[in-house]
């Protein structure tokens, strides 16, 4: 369809002048005015305003001197002395005192401060500064303020929130932070997409320094060399064990032969002092513990089985923690899922020698050990919603411990500069800070440091700093007060001295106990038999069958009367409460 239309006009009517004419003017309409209208009218004021849009720029110099300092001390020890006077030459020293007293102003001056201090000796005659006004007032306790702020938070780059097993400072003043995820349900499928673990650094939360990718079990725990920050070494789900180079990348360096690697998930590994610098042993729940050299993961240099000797079974004791003090280098601590702690030997010709001493620490799995940096006899124990601290030199029983927690206490460690401090992290989120030189039967400070349950922790060598990690993955990092960091001229001797007195009470109670079971057993061959008495050797508390006593029989009819009865529930109580108090005071 064509737009177009065509105007049609002859040549001789192009540039033909116009011709205008008057005309009178037509009227079309007409409105009249309205002067109502004319009121509402207002005349316009208008403002001048200007602007300017362009920034507005200036230039300053200004050249100055540069000043020279120097550094300089002045030893002044007696006196105002001239340079060229000798204070330790009498005669100079009086020669130049004559020469100030015969100067004119030298008596003026002295009248005039005279006055001064005439005033200040009469008040101090007339005020005994030294008066107590208020000495029937008990004086306050000084307790230090202690605090404690999150610093940086680090979080699981993997989609599935897995929980944090294990934490590890790098040697080097601790810059960088090696942190191990893994999710430890019974019978929960492994995500092979999600195993990896994280290398971070401790000023960089935003991104891992270094993403460790193990090829088909994630890591369980990890830890840093004692001495190289290149080097790390692992233990995986399947029981294997790996060592890393952060040098070379993701993958490890090598890796153990999955024949003669545990059978069950490494629950820890850690560095042991040695000639070569690169031996580590490790301990899973197969109740074995491996000795590794780094060089050579083919085979292990030594295996011991954590045998219990009172159960007939051949199943080992499986092990949940590990403990190892590079001052002590032949010895070293395992905690059990039976709540019992050995301490071995490693230097012991059979396996009796090398699990020496044992000690029956909790009811549950004992999930942390660690010995205090100062008092290697002392050794603080996680388990069973409290915590503990042992001596090597008592046995039966520990000589300071916590109460019962609402809530489980998963993890906890010494702090390595204030000796009379320890952390326990506790399944509500909390981290409680415990001195024992200041109080015993709360914390000091507890910091809520997450909504979810916290899973393990990890003081910094220099006491300041603590990593905390939880089930979600979150690793939080806690920098503590000054107070809680720094140890004072007297809190070694302090704590010695409460040491010294704990270990003292207990080995009292322990020589107590030993004369009461030797009464239990001199009693016992007339009445539970010969048979029964060979047992009583290694006596445990409620350990003897006291099923054939006559008095516990005799307690049991009077209990079982007294329900018949139909007795009141309370009065039931107290009566069965009374009895069993009774039957207590037998044994």
């Amino acid at each position: 369809m064509e737009l177009q239309y065509v105007y049609q006009k002859k040549r001789a009517e192009f540039g033909r002048q116009c011709i205008f004419s008057d005309k009178g003017p037509d009227l079309i309409d007409n409105y009249a005015a309205n002067k109502e209208l004319g009121q509402n009218y207002i005349l316009q004021d208008p403002v001048s305003q200007g602007s300017q849009c362009g920034p507005i720029l200036a230039e300053h110099e200004l050249n100055t001197t540069r000043a020279n300092f120097v550094n300089c001390g002045i030893n002044h020890i007696e006196g105002g002395w001239p340079k060229d006077v000798n204070k330790d030459d009498e005669e100079q020293t009086k020669r130049y005192r004559r020469k100030i007293e015969k100067d004119d102003a030298y008596n003026p001056i002295i009248m005039q401060l005279c006055k001064s201090m005439e005033n200040c000796v009469l008040q101090n005659n007339s005020i005994n500064i030294y008066q107590q006004y208020f000495s029937d007032i008990e004086a306050t306790p000084l307790v230090e303020k202690s605090s404690a702020r999150t610093v940086n938070v680090y979080q699981d780059q993997c989609h599935t929130k897995r929980p944090i097993n294990r934490i590890s400072w790098s040697p080097d003043g601790g810059t960088k932070l090696a942190v191990t995820h893994c999710d430890l349900t019974f019978q929960k499928p492994t995500n092979i997409d999600g195993c990896h673990s994280y290398l971070w650094e401790v000023e960089n939360p935003n991104r891992p320094l270094l993403i460790f990718t193990p090829r088909a079990t994630p890591m369980v725990c990890l830890e840093y060399h004692t001495k190289d920050v290149n080097t790390l070494v692992s233990g995986h789900l399947s029981g294997r064990i790996a060592v890393w180079d952060a040098r070379k990348g993701c993958e490890p360096v090598q890796r153990s032969v999955t024949d003669i690697s545990h059978r069950e998930p490494v629950n820890c590994v850690l560095w042991i002092n040695a000639k070569s610098g690169l031996e580590f042993f490790s301990t899973s729940t197969d109740g074995q513990v491996k000795w590794w050299d780094a060089r050579k993961l083919s085979e292990p240099l030594e295996t011991l089985e954590l045998m219990s000797p009172s159960e007939t079974t051949q199943r080992p004791m499986s092990a949940c923690s590990l403990e190892y003090e590079p001052t002590i280098p032949t010895r070293f601590m395992v905690g059990t899922e039976k709540g019992v702690i050995i301490s071995c030997n490693r230097k012991g010709k059979s396996p009796s020698e090398k699990m020496a001493t044992r000690y029956m620490a909790h009811l549950g799995p004992v999930l942390a050990i660690q010995r205090n940096a100062a008092y290697v006899k002392n050794f603080l124990t996680i388990g069973d919603w409290t915590a503990r601290i042992w001596s090597e030199d008592c046995k039966e029983s520990s000589i300071i411990w916590t109460c019962y927690h609402r809530d489980q206490l998963i993890d906890g460690g010494w702090s390595p500069t204030r000796v009379s401090v320890f952390f326990t992290a506790r399944s509500d989120g909390t981290l409680d800070v415990w001195d024992i030189l200041q109080q015993q039967k709360q914390a000091c400070l507890g910091i809520k440091v997450s909504d979810e349950s916290l899973s393990c922790l990890r003081v910094h060598d220099q006491g300041r700093l603590v990593a905390v990690g939880n089930v979600k993955g979150t690793t939080n990092l806690v920098q503590l007060s000054e107070n809680l960091s720094t140890s004072s001229k007297v809190d070694r001797t302090l704590l010695t001295a409460m040491f010294e007195r704990e270990n003292k009470r207990e080995k009292i109670l322990e020589a107590r106990n030993r004369e009461i079971r030797l009464k239990m057993k001199t009693k016992s061959t007339q009445v539970i038999g010969v048979e029964s008495v060979c047992h009583l050797d290694n006596l445990q508390p409620f350990a003897v069958n006291i099923a054939k006593d006559p008095g516990v029989r005799t307690t049991e009819d009077e209990f079982f009367n007294t329900i018949a009865k139909g007795e009141d529930k309370g009065m039931i109580l107290i009566h069965y409460v009374s009895l069993f108090l009774s039957t207590l005071s037998i044994f």
